[in-house]
């Protein structure tokens, strides 16, 4: 009798031991295109256990890694039906537990999704810093970091209810597209706001909100005909993710062992001179102490990182995502996640993060690049971020025209895109939540801001705003992160300011909003700064002069970065005239004769559309 309680005593105690407390993905959906789905089971010595599912559905591999804590099942999903399923877990014969497994249907037409493009004008912003629609959700209890406005690199309460407040801001605006910061779980003890080295890749962090609201801030955009992007990161997570407790496998993440910092040179990844360990370095090596660099080259991580980011597109409805950090990843690695990520998604875009400086190091990375094509590399990503388009614009607007500056760096910038093998992918900004504040670097000039902002709302590519640059905001980024990423004037209440209405803005934060609003709005219904042929001429007296041609449609855009008037004679622009004689500025209503010669006041811009 008393071996008969003590085989029951050890089979319960194993049941306890063995409860399940993670299942990654925690569902999925019926018809997709990934063929097979890899399940991730977590819980204390789940791999001593044998695993079967119903009969509806095949398992192709069981595999255990030398961490006895986790099994990684990967069954045949292509063909199974909606409904949920149960996989069992048993021992010598015998079913210890089991965990129910549910396919959901997918949304109509989900895989045809389009995502955003160069008719879209993106918002940038960081929830924490935006507004705090829910005071509620300041703190959390589970996490460490507890809100202090008071603190530059602190938590500040911004939240997924306080974009939702303000919808009708950004609508009004111009914005078609929103890209937030990360929202998932960071638990990191702090800076945790910025989002970048997330504990919990299938929560959103509870002092955001929930993943159901952050499914509804898509739901409420698309009433809108707005989008939605996530800001992904594959190349590392926290130190405090909840698998860096307890790592499925020694080579989850790059070890040296240990740590050991990238050297952030990101040419080794295509320098046909570079060492082995220089490029060792900067792929694998972490970005900073706090956020291990994970392994893409671990098919076991890379069917992870896919199917998590397929999951939240699925999920949450998106219609894009920004990849953090691109250029830092394993190139095959990455270049493997992006298409797996576009075969399932055909019509979705990705941007990636690829911080450098040369256009030729820029178009490396975008998909079907005859750069990467050298050394038979493609990313299948279809956008890249203009960096050197950012970098001629945070200098030339102090700058008088020379040779090589003023004007002429911005078309030396556009002289260089052949090549890219697709121009309209290619997103340009004046200033991110990494860089110096824009309107800090023209030292809150609004002609300079004028300039700045009709060069990215009329030349090629998507356009990116920074929160709170169309009110004038700046911010130094020598004096720390926190100054280029302040609060937005009343986004919390109390507020001194609330810069989100008419009423509550300034003179000068009005001067900004306007132009800002007037231009976008324009730019949403003109099809010609979309996709249109980009013909410019080699500035002169610091005057830069660019056409926008599609059809019969013709743009004359005129930048004049001189602090004193110019005039300028129009029978050298004759092949983008095209016999055009008048056409009206977008910005100021006025008609204008461009017969022989046009006046252009000093620092101003003028955006034609010729009759």
């Amino acid at each position: 009798m008393i071996f008969r309680y003590s085989i029951l005593f050890l089979f319960i105690f194993q049941m306890t031991n063995a409860q399940l407390k993670r299942v990654e993905p925690p569902f999925w959906w019926s018809d997709m295109h990934l063929q097979n789905l890899q399940v991730l089971f977590y819980g204390k010595n789940i791999a001593d256990y044998d695993v079967s599912v119903s009969d509806e559905i095949e398992i192709i591999q069981v595999k255990k890694t030398e961490n006895p804590n986790y099994l990684f099942v990967t069954i045949k999903s292509k063909a199974v039906k909606p409904g949920t399923y149960t996989f069992l877990f048993q021992k010598e014969g015998a079913t210890a537990f089991s965990q129910e497994y549910t396919f959901k249907e997918r949304r109509a037409h989900s895989a045809a999704r389009k995502g955003f493009d160069s008719s879209d004008l993106i918002y940038l912003l960081m929830p924490d810093r935006f507004a705090n629609g829910n005071p509620a959700n300041d703190s959390a209890p589970a996490m460490t970091e507890k809100t202090n406005r008071k603190q530059p690199g602190g938590r500040h309460g911004g939240d997924i209810q306080g974009i939702k407040d303000h919808l009708d801001y950004l609508q009004d605006l111009g914005v078609t597209t929103v890209w937030s910061t990360p929202l998932n779980e960071d638990n990191d003890k702090s800076y945790s706001y910025h989002g970048y080295a997330q504990s919990d890749v299938y929560r959103v962090d509870p002092r955001y909100g929930t993943n159901e609201d952050y499914k509804d801030l898509a739901a409420c955009l698309h009433e809108r005909d707005m989008k939605l992007i996530m800001d992904y990161v594959t190349n590392h997570w926290g130190a405090e993710h909840w698998m860096m407790k307890d790592l499925p496998t020694y080579d989850w993440i790059h070890q040296f062992p240990g740590y050991a910092n990238t050297n952030y040179r990101m040419t080794t990844q295509f320098d046909p001179h570079t060492s082995a360990i220089d490029k060792h370095y900067n792929e694998n090596g972490w970005f900073v102490k706090s956020m291990p660099d994970l392994n893409q080259s671990n098919p076991l991580l890379l069917n992870y990182l896919t199917q998590n980011a397929i999951w939240w597109i699925e999920y949450a409805n998106l219609d894009g995502l920004r990849v953090d950090t691109y250029s830092y990843n394993e190139k095959e690695g990455i270049a493997k996640w992006t298409k797996a990520i576009m075969d399932e998604y055909p019509n979705l875009n990705i941007m990636g993060e690829v911080w450098m400086h040369e256009p030729a190091q820029i178009a490396y990375w975008q998909k079907d690049s005859k750069v990467g094509a050298i050394q038979n590399f493609n990313s299948h990503l279809p956008t890249v971020m203009d960096f050197p388009l950012h970098d001629a614009m945070e200098e030339l607007f102090a700058e008088r025209q020379d040779w090589d500056t003023g004007m002429v760096r911005a078309y030396h910038v556009l002289s260089n895109d052949f090549l890219y093998p697709d121009i309209n992918n290619l997103l340009v900004f004046t200033e991110n939540h990494d860089t110096q504040r824009i309107n800090t670097k023209l030292k809150g000039s609004l002609e300079d801001y004028k300039l700045a902002t009709t060069l990215i709302a009329t030349t090629r590519g998507i356009p990116q705003l920074y929160y709170g640059s169309e009110i004038g905001m700046q911010g130094d980024k020598d004096k720390g992160d926190g100054d280029i990423r302040r609060d937005f004037p009343g986004g919390w209440e109390g507020d001194a300011t609330n810069a989100f209405t008419k009423s509550g803005r300034s003179e000068t934060q009005e001067n900004y909003h306007a132009f800002t609003k007037k231009l976008f709005n324009w730019r949403k219904g003109a099809k010609t700064v979309h996709t249109g042929r980009l013909l410019h001429y080699v500035p002169q007296e610091n005057v830069y002069v660019y056409f926008r041609i599609l059809d019969a449609q013709r743009i004359m855009v005129v930048l004049n970065n001189n602090t004193e008037d110019q005039i300028i004679q129009l029978d050298r622009f004759a092949e983008g005239l095209n016999k055009k004689i008048s056409g009206t500025d977008i910005l100021s209503g006025q008609k204008l004769d461009l017969k022989d010669q046009l006046k252009v006041s000093a620092k101003t811009s003028l955006v034609i559309e010729l009759d």
